[in-house]
């Protein structure tokens, strides 16, 4: 119990797996109770399970194993996550179930197998089970049979796949254990029962015993099909549709389901295919070409052999099809013959649709071998010819069976119909369209006329089974010319002879049900041919049938119509007055004329439905009918006739009523107008072409030339009111042709104006059939076309009105399926074409396949020849194809080139015919696509554009030919292929089924190891989906492995996001619905996709119902409209406040994703329609997240025009509009790109005015994306992104774009690099190097590395960006860009002198339009101005050289002596130039006043304070620090600072020293300076101890955290060093154990080594400098103050300070006397030049010492100090050595110039320390700003730091321009003695011209008013 008591409590999923047997079978069983309580399949509650599933299948304890396989079975069965289990429960079942003794576990186990199939998983069930048949164990292996057995038996073959059972079983019946085989004999009655004699091919090869014993059992199962039993749970429907059928004890499905089932498992698919072209013997093609029929025997039977496996491995069969068709085409012995055709069959039963290459290349032979009589050979041909027909298209043989057709041989004849018939019963009504049935019917109606009995036979049975398989609707109207009593022949022949395959009906639509109706009128006919029945009994069945059967438009009727002219009479007196049709045939012409306008008066008032249309024109034509001699009469007749065209259902056989009529009046002079409008309306009502071609055809079979010319005129005006959509050029060419060729000269007019309007829609090809006219007619027909030249033809104004149940109903679709839609077919077809096959002859064939490279391409030469000279050819080129083939894959790539050459001649030349051949040629020529070659891939890719123009797509995608080719691993065969399907499958508007098979190689492309392979199958997904649909393509990802599953799938729904829409259906033949609702409705275009429906039903020709639905939906897409534009007024932005700072919150706390990606994935999509459905109008958010592109552009354009009254919204929503712009800068469609710029473009201009400033969040998620399309290929792209980012600094600080455009520079793209560093360039310029960010110097080093790319353009924009940079901080870049290859180096040295010449060279003075536009704002944040064409003149005057150029000099000589022409001068700005030398006064720096009574305040400590804090709070910051230094001025005060106050104080005057935003404020490089000022009082007067204790403390700090500017530590050090200084001066007053404890503490933070591996060695180098420091003012006493450290033995600290105690020591004690002087005099005059005071004394000393000790090296002293300082001693030696040799003239400013006023860490520029001329002029300069008489380019900004930092470029201060002001003084006295003196002590003339300014400015006013006296 104690035992029991530990796990009782355990929580259930905690006992079943708990260590005892017992806990874990009470924790099964409480399982099974709570799987069965929890009701809701989704529960949480399953999920803590999902791991302990097979853990209760494979407990190792029997008892608690039963009991967790009762839990398991009820976890699968009732949990919606079970499915995830299935892999590994299944397969512990099949290890540790079956094997079990006990029966209870085996049949638990086999439930659980059977209960995850019920729910999904039946897959992964058989896969582990039929790895459970491989092993060991016989128990197992039985288990899994009969656990296969039960699966099958329950759930059927379509769930169970029987493929790889079938596989699988042969084995287990060669088990030596008898229960195996007993099992596997189970199984497979168990699968017979499912797929019968499918089974038996793969079983064949068992042992003989057991097959028997297997038939036995086979012939013991019952006949009825089996029944599925046991459903998935997708498959509920199903099941309740069967429980159903039962309950009402149906078996009427049952024939329908095993048909189904038996369908459903194809015996081929169960077979291994096998390789026979390796096992051919090796003589074959010797022996088949022997002349011994022996020989030739023995090799066929050879073939026979191999050819008997059912189904044969995939090869290039090529040779031996070739080998076998001339053996059946030309062996004189029949019986080889016959073998050779038995060989044919079994190779295309074997290798079904891949035979189909071969199939046009056999067929004919085949067919023209018909005429032998022997049956053996004829039996053996058809065999061959239907299988052949099995695996390709009945259209692919179509022209071959045609050709045939019309044999002399009847034999041949009667074959090829009978191979129709058999051909016909595979069909149905979508793969035997009306464009292949009709050329058949036609051939057959001819033999059926045909002498020979056994012909005519075949014909009928051909047609018969035709009308069985398509319906009567479909053949009937190509059987008008039949008459009745062979109609009657070829529906009995339908009706009895005919049996589809399975016994089933015919397919066709309606069949069955048109037969009644067909049949119909036969006991009408009956009673007219007795001679009893009364006349009124005749004339009631018109009355009774005929009405209701016009009435409801069947087409069975118009028989009965043509025999029966009472019934139109009856009909007529229904509608007509009886007083109308007494006088129709009257003898008084005025009573016809009466009886005619009642007629017309009836026909106006009457309904369209109600209105007998045939009957009405028959009583037309009634005597004296059309031949009317009155001609008031007649035109009234006409006019008639037109109405009843307008305004009834008038069909054609209503047409065939009028027609002949209207012909002959149509060139009358009085009725020809009245005709012409007839026939326009029936054009109307029944097509034009089909009204074309009756009239063509009528009027040449009269002899009349004005009605054959008006009827052509009438033509010509048709054709430009109805368009040429559908016109069938056959149906009148040669009428035309006719009519060219007339006596009468208007009838020739008339043909050349027709054939003027026929170019115009055909263009140049129509004139191909009239080039064999005469030369005078064919100029005339020139004439006519060139006056056409440049007209575009005309759009159509009327349309055909579908009669919608006219039996002729479907013609226009037919002759739009028959390619009359549009002429281009129709000409080629019509074109003479000449049959090659007879040049490609034998020896011609045995060239292009010789071994010898150079005879091959001789044959191609003559193959090339032969196709050129026939200009136009047909289909028959013999074997042409194989031959091609072959060097298609030919290892000379030059012969592969030229067979790619023939091919595309070959396309022009033989045209449509060539779907024959792209099977045999066609799929070969892809396979060329994966060529290495590229030259030779795009020929390939050239060549199946060439042959798809003239086959269309069709044929290329069918069959599995294009799906093995993508299969091949080849990268660039896979490449071409999916681009090229990407390209062309969105145009097409049906594919064929077996585009399926491509599915599987793309979904394996998506996962290539090659990029640009996957890159192209996503491309193609799309337009896959776009026919396939989704659910078939997720379906078929379904077989794919886990993970490539869901990687898949996620495609999918990506591309599912972008699929395309198929195109529109063309407009129909006749103009119809489609032209019609083009005008009608123009803007109605949007909603064709989604009217499809209404557009099929309308297409279908439904009559009245069709219109009236056609005029509903016309009605609703205006109204729709209007709606959508009533909703459009609104706003489109919502502002919402404060919505954007919650989004900005929400990506902080990281609740949404950040808008950081390299391409953008769903969920940011949705993410953003999420955020955007809150403040976007919904119509604009559609529009904005449409699929097509063109909604996007409406969107933008709409932005555009709400941007300025909406501007507030749109701020509101900035972050958003930003997002969506991100990701069409993603897009590739070049117009939405250009409307995207425009927007953000009128954006920044919006948002500048409204001083909007873009937040960090804004700019982080657009401005990188802005970045990527600056590299764009397109120059105008480029140009608006350098426009928008030029109007970005102007809201966005410059300084935060710079490291946009910085990361920029990394990208692969060098346009896109080249333009980020020109912008970087542009920015320096612009704003400085305060701009460069983080650093100068870290920017500069990246900026550098582009210097060396391999790409000219981003070399030289890094170079100009180097050389700006150059431009404003002068050498001090070669500091900056660090260090540079040698290659590199030259580069950057020959711009920088390139460019200083080209600035010499430019203006010296800009125009006053030019200047504010050079000028650059002083601020970063301001405006970004680009780049200037030239460089600024005015940075002459930054040149380190003082003289001007010689080349820039004004000649002033040459000017004075010029007196040859007079020129105006403009008035110059006078300048009193005098006042540049008089003294200047300095303006002391303004400072606010403290208070006027802080000294009265002072006397009392405590108010002192309060003011002091009071001012230290003060909003003022000016005051705060004004406050702090008064503060620190009191040294007594001072130092009460603590080490923390210290610190905080530190911490927060450098952090305000380095904001950037100090510099954007007013006075804020006076703030700077102030800041300066005070650092450096705190220094001086705060406690040493708390002020080391506190920067020691803040330095580690700032290392030890990243997220502070990196410059904030070296601020720090800069303090630690001048603390340094003061060392000597305080160090008895200083805490050593204090300082020494917080070096300790910093030490163990950072020890020696982490030190040294920071990015900067200056840490440790301070760290360093200190301690050494420290020991070398206390000596070994140091040692004594290390007792505030705990553990002094184990620190760091104290052995390094014994270290430099023992070498100092060392050192001393090693030097000689004279090395001992050195150091000391070196150590002492060190000390002074380090000391502010006595610098000069101390320069001055070492100069001396080194005067003494000319050996001396001062490197060793000096290489432990500062840059700076190594700088500075090197430079006052210099200037002391010169001052020596008698340079006295500048002593007076030395001291001043070297010396900074505070100390040694002031910035100067090294560039202005050497006192040559530049100093000198670079003074005047300064004069000359100071009194505004020069502009400057840009004003020098002012470092953040001064005093403390040691870097030149950023040095600037109070005390140095006190010090630059000082010297220009001095020098301003200096050059005013000189002058007074009148001679110059300089010892150069360069020194003597800069030194005098005075004199030169003097002279050149003398000079210049010397000019202008001159020039008046």
């Amino acid at each position: 119990m104690g035992d029991e008591s530990e796990w009782i409590k355990l929580p259930i999923d905690q006992k079943c797996e708990h260590k005892l047997w017992k806990a874990r079978l009470n924790g099964y069983e409480e399982a099974v109770k709570l799987f069965q309580r929890i009701e809701d399949e989704k529960s949480p509650e399953w999920g803590k399970y999902l791991g302990l599933i097979k853990k209760f299948v494979t407990d190792s304890n029997a008892i608690a194993q039963l009991k967790g396989l009762e839990a398991a079975l009820s976890f699968v069965g009732n949990a919606h996550v079970a499915g995830k289990t299935a892999g590994e429960v299944v397969s512990g079942v099949v290890t540790k179930v079956f094997n079990q003794p006990k029966a209870r576990a085996k049949e638990l186990g086999t439930e659980i197998c059977l209960m995850y199939m019920e729910i999904e998983k039946a897959e992964v069930v058989q896969d582990e089970l039929l790895k459970g048949l491989d092993n060991k164990n016989p128990k197992i292996v039985v288990a899994c049979l009969e656990a296969l057995r039960k699966a099958l038996s329950e759930f059927g073959s379509k769930i169970v796949t029987l493929k790889p059972v079938v596989k699988a079983l042969p084995k287990q019946f060669e088990s030596r254990e008898k229960a195996v085989r007993d099992e596997a004999k189970q199984l497979a009655v168990e699968i017979y029962r499912w797929i019968r004699d499918a089974l038996r091919p793969p079983l064949q090869n068992i042992n003989s015993v057991q097959l028997k014993e297997l038939e036995e059992e086979w012939v013991k199962l019952p006949s009825s099909a089996p029944k599925q039993s046991r459903f998935l749970r997708s498959q509920q429907d199903l099941k309740a549709k069967f429980q159903q059928q039962s309950a009402q004890g149906g078996g009427e499905s049952d024939g329908d389901d095993e048909a189904e089932t038996v369908a459903a498992v194809d015996p081929y698919e169960l077979l291994e295919a096998v390789e026979i072209l390796a096992k051919m013997p090796k003589d074959f093609y010797d022996k088949i070409e022997a002349k011994k029929w022996q020989e030739r025997k023995e090799a066929l039977e050879a073939i026979e052999t191999l050819t008997k496996n059912p189904k044969l491995e995939n090869g290039d069969y090529g040779d031996l099809v070739r080998a076998l068709k001339k053996v059946v085409g030309k062996d004189a012995n029949v019986m080889l013959v016959a073998l050779a055709a038995k060989c044919l069959a079994a190779l295309a039963s074997g290798l079904r649709k891949k035979f189909g290459t071969y199939a046009g290349q056999v067929a004919p032979t085949i067919l023209e071998k018909f005429k032998e009589k022997k049956p053996q050979v004829v039996q053996a041909l058809q065999e061959a010819i239907d299988a052949i027909f099995l695996t390709t298209t009945l259209q692919n043989l179509s022209e071959d069976v045609l050709s045939v057709m019309d044999n002399k041989n009847p034999s041949i004849k009667q074959q090829a119909s009978l191979f129709l018939a058999r051909s016909f019963r595979h069909c149905t009504q979508a793969t035997l369209p009306k464009s292949i049935l009709k050329p058949f019917c036609a051939a057959l109606l001819k033999q059926v006329n045909d002498s020979a009995p056994e012909v005519r036979d075949a014909a009928f049975e051909a047609l018969g089974t035709a009308m069985k398989v398509v319906g009567e609707k479909a053949v009937n109207p190509f059987l008008a010319d039949l008459d009745k009593l062979k109609l009657d022949k070829v529906n009995r022949s339908s009706a009895d002879k005919v049996e589809l395959p399975g016994g089933k009906k015919g397919s066709g639509g309606g069949a069955g049900d048109k037969k009644p109706a067909a049949k119909a009128p036969a006991p009408a006919e009956a009673p007219p041919k007795s001679s009893g029945p009364p006349k009124k009994s005749q004339k009631s069945f018109p009355g009774q049938f005929l009405s209701s059967c016009i009435l409801t438009n069947k087409s069975s009727c118009v028989f009965f119509f043509f025999d029966q002219p009472e019934a139109s009479e009856e009909l007529a007196s229904r509608v007509l007055p009886a007083s109308c049709l007494q006088q129709l045939d009257s003898s008084n012409w005025k009573e016809r004329l009466a009886s005619m306008e009642e007629f017309q008066r009836a026909v106006e008032t009457m309904d369209k439905v109600e209105m007998p249309c045939q009957a009405l024109v028959r009583m037309l034509a009634k005597k004296p009918g059309w031949k009317e001699t009155n001609f008031q009469v007649m035109q009234m007749k006409l006019r008639v006739v037109t109405l009843i065209a307008q305004r009834g259902q008038f069909s054609k056989t209503s047409a065939s009523v009028v027609l002949d009529g209207l012909v002959d009046k149509v060139g009358d002079v009085k009725c020809g107008g009245n005709a012409k409008e007839g026939l326009t309306a029936i054009g109307e009502a029944c097509s034009l072409p089909w009204t074309a071609e009756q009239v063509v055809s009528m009027v040449f079979a009269q002899k009349n030339p004005k009605n054959q010319a008006e009827s052509l005129n009438w033509l010509a005006n048709a054709m430009k009111e109805f368009g040429f959509a559908g016109i069938n050029v056959k149906g009148f060419i040669n009428n035309v042709k006719t009519a060219l060729g007339a006596t009468n000269p208007a009838i020739r007019t008339a043909a050349i104006a027709l054939l003027g309007v026929m170019h115009l829609y055909m263009g140049a090809p129509l004139r191909i059939f009239f080039e064999d006219e005469k030369p005078a007619l064919l100029a005339q027909i020139d004439a006519e076309i060139e006056k056409m030249k440049g007209q575009s033809p005309p759009a159509p104004v009327r349309f055909t009105r579908k009669a919608g149940a006219d039996e002729d109903g479907d013609e226009g679709e037919e002759q739009d399926e028959d390619g009359g839609g549009g002429a281009g077919h129709d000409i080629m077809d019509l074109l003479p074409r000449t049959d090659i096959s007879e040049k490609i002859t034998c020896d011609l064939v045995s060239k292009i396949d010789d071994k010898n490279w150079k005879i091959r391409k001789e044959g191609l030469d003559e193959v090339a020849a032969v196709i050129s000279e026939a200009k136009f050819i047909t289909s028959n080129i013999g074997d042409l194809s194989l031959s091609l083939k072959g060097r298609l894959g030919d290892s000379n790539k030059m012969l592969v080139q030229q067979t790619l050459t023939i091919l595309q001649q070959l396309a022009i030349a033989m045209g449509p015919g060539l779907k024959h051949h792209v099977k045999s040629l066609g799929i070969p020529v892809i396979t060329v696509m994966g060529d290495i070659k590229p030259n030779l891939r795009m020929a390939a890719l050239t060549t199946v554009q060439a042959w798809v123009e003239q086959t269309g797509m069709k044929d290329w995608l069918e069959g599995e030919d294009l799906s093995e080719e993508l299969k091949k691993e080849n990268p660039f065969l896979r490449q071409e292929v999916l681009s090229w399907l990407a390209e062309k499958l969105p145009t097409l508007r049906t594919v064929p089924v077996d585009l399926m098979l491509c599915v599987p190689p793309l979904y394996a492309c998506l996962e290539d190891r090659n990029g640009d392979v996957r890159k192209k199958a996503q491309d193609a997904l799309p337009t896959f989906m776009m026919h396939l649909g989704f659910e078939k393509m997720s379906k078929a990802a379904g077989k794919l492995k886990p993970a490539s599953k869901d990687q898949v799938l996620a495609m999918l729904e990506k591309a599912r996001a972008v699929m395309p829409a198929k195109p529109a259906a063309p407009a129909k033949a006749g103009g119809g619905k489609g032209s019609a609702e083009t005008s009608r409705a123009p803007s109605g275009s949007e909603d064709s996709v989604d009217s499809k429906p209404e557009a099929k039903k309308v297409r279908g020709g439904g009559g009245g119902g069709a219109a009236a639905k056609k005029g509903a939906a016309g009605k609703k897409p205006p109204a729709k409209g209007a709606k959508d534009e009533e909703d459009k007024t609104g706003p489109i932005f919502v502002l919402i406040p404060n919505a954007k700072e919650q989004r900005i919150k929400e990506e902080k706390q990281l609740k949404i994703l950040k808008w950081n990606f390299m391409t953008p994935r769903d969920e940011y999509l949705e993410q953003l329609k999420t955020q955007m459905s809150t403040c976007f109008a919904k119509w604009l958010q559609d529009e904005l997240f449409h699929f097509d592109f063109q909604r996007h552009v409406k969107a933008i354009g709409v932005m555009i025009e709400r941007l300025e009254s909406e501007s507030d919204a749109t701020i509101s929503c900035l972050d958003l509009i930003l997002k969506w712009f991100t990701l069409r800068f993603f897009d590739t469609n070049t117009t939405v790109l250009m409307k995207v710029l425009e927007y953000l473009k009128l954006l920044f201009t919006m948002l500048n005015r409204e001083n909007y400033h873009l937040t960090e969040y804004e700019a982080n998620s657009f401005v990188p994306y802005l970045i990527l399309k600056v590299g764009e290929s397109k120059d105008v792209v480029r140009k608006d992104v350098r426009a928008i980012l030029t109007m970005l600094c102007k809201v966005h600080p410059a300084s935060k774009v710079f490291p946009f455009l910085m990361e920029g520079t990394k990208s692969k793209n060098s346009k896109q690099r080249a333009e980020c560093l020109e912008e970087l360039g542009c920015l320096i310029e612009g704003y400085g190097m305060n701009v460069c960010q983080p650093t100068p110097a870290k920017s500069l080093k990246e900026i550098a590395i582009h210097i060396g790319d391999r790409d000219t353009s981003v070399r030289n924009a890094a170079l100009n960006t180097v050389v700006a940079v150059y431009n404003a901080c002068g050498d001090q870049v070669y500091k900056l860009i660090g260090n540079l290859s040698e290659k590199d180096m030259s580069m950057l040295e020959e711009r920088i002198k390139r460019s200083a010449k080209k600035t010499a060279a430019a203006p010296s003075k800009p125009s006053a339009t030019e200047r504010p536009q050079r000028e650059h704002p002083p601020n970063p944040n301001g405006t970004f101005l680009r780049k200037p064409a030239q460089e600024d003149p005015n940075k002459l005057n930054e040149s380190s050289h003082p003289s001007i150029p010689k080349e820039f000099q004004l000649d002033l000589d040459m000017i004075e002596m010029d007196q040859s022409r007079v020129c105006e001068m403009p008035d110059l700005v006078q300048h009193k130039l005098d006042e540049l030398l008089e003294p200047i006064m300095i303006p002391e720096p303004k400072m606010h006043s403290v208070s006027p009574h802080f000294d009265d305040l002072h006397n009392s400590t405590s108010s002192t304070i309060n003011y002091v804090i009071s001012q230290v709070a003060s909003g003022d910051i000016n005051t705060s620090i004004q406050a702090l230094a008064q503060l620190f001025s009191m040294e007594s005060l001072a130092r009460e600072a603590s080490m923390g106050v210290l610190k905080d104080l530190m911490h927060g005057v450098i952090t305000l020293m380095l904001d950037s935003r100090v510099e954007d404020i007013e006075d804020g490089q006076q703030l700077i300076r102030s800041v300066n000022l005070l650092v450096i009082r705190v220094l001086e007067k705060s406690d040493q101890t708390n002020m080391i204790s506190a920067l020691l403390v803040l330095l580690q700090d700032s290392l030890v955290t990243t997220a502070g500017p990196p410059t904030f530590s070296e601020l720090v050090m800069k303090c630690l060093w001048r603390m340094i200084r003061f060392l000597p001066e305080t160090i008895d007053t200083i805490n050593l154990d204090r300082i020494l404890l917080d070096v300790h503490n910093f030490m163990k933070v950072f020890p020696k080594e982490k030190l040294k591996q920071l990015k900067s060695d200056v840490p440790h180098r301070t760290l360093k400098t200190l301690l050494h420091t420290l020991c070398k003012l206390t000596g070994p006493k140091i040692l004594d103050h290390l007792s505030m450290i705990e553990n002094r033995s184990e620190s760091e600290l104290e052995a390094h300070l014994r270290r430099v105690v023992k070498h100092s020591g060392n050192l001393s004690g090693l030097k000689s006397d004279r090395g001992t002087e050195k150091t000391g005099l070196y150590t002492v005059r060190s000390d002074k030049i380090g000391s502010k005071e006595n610098t000069k004394e101390g320069l001055t000393e070492l100069y001396e010492f080194k005067q003494k000790y000319s050996d001396a090296d001062l490197e060793p002293f000096l290489k432990y100090t500062s840059q700076f300082f190594q700088s500075y001693v090197e430079r006052g030696l210099r200037m002391i050595e010169s001052e020596r040799e008698g340079k006295a003239r500048i002593q007076t400013s030395t001291g001043t110039t070297v010396i900074p006023q505070h100390s040694v860490d002031s910035s100067l520029s090294s560039n202005n320390e050497e006192l040559k001329p530049a100093v000198y002029y670079e003074r005047l300069k300064i004069l000359r700003q100071r009194q505004g008489l020069e502009n400057t380019s840009r004003q020098q900004r002012p470092a953040i730091s001064s005093l403390l930092s040691s870097k030149p470029p950023v040095a600037s201060s109070t005390d140095m321009l006190h010090s630059k002001l000082s010297q220009l003084k001095e020098s301003r006295e200096m050059y005013q003695q000189e002058h007074n003196n009148a001679h110059s002590h300089s010892p150069t003339h360069g020194h003597t011209r800069s030194a005098s300014p005075a004199a030169n400015l003097d002279d050149l006013k003398k000079r210049l008013e010397r000019i202008k006296s001159n020039r008046q």
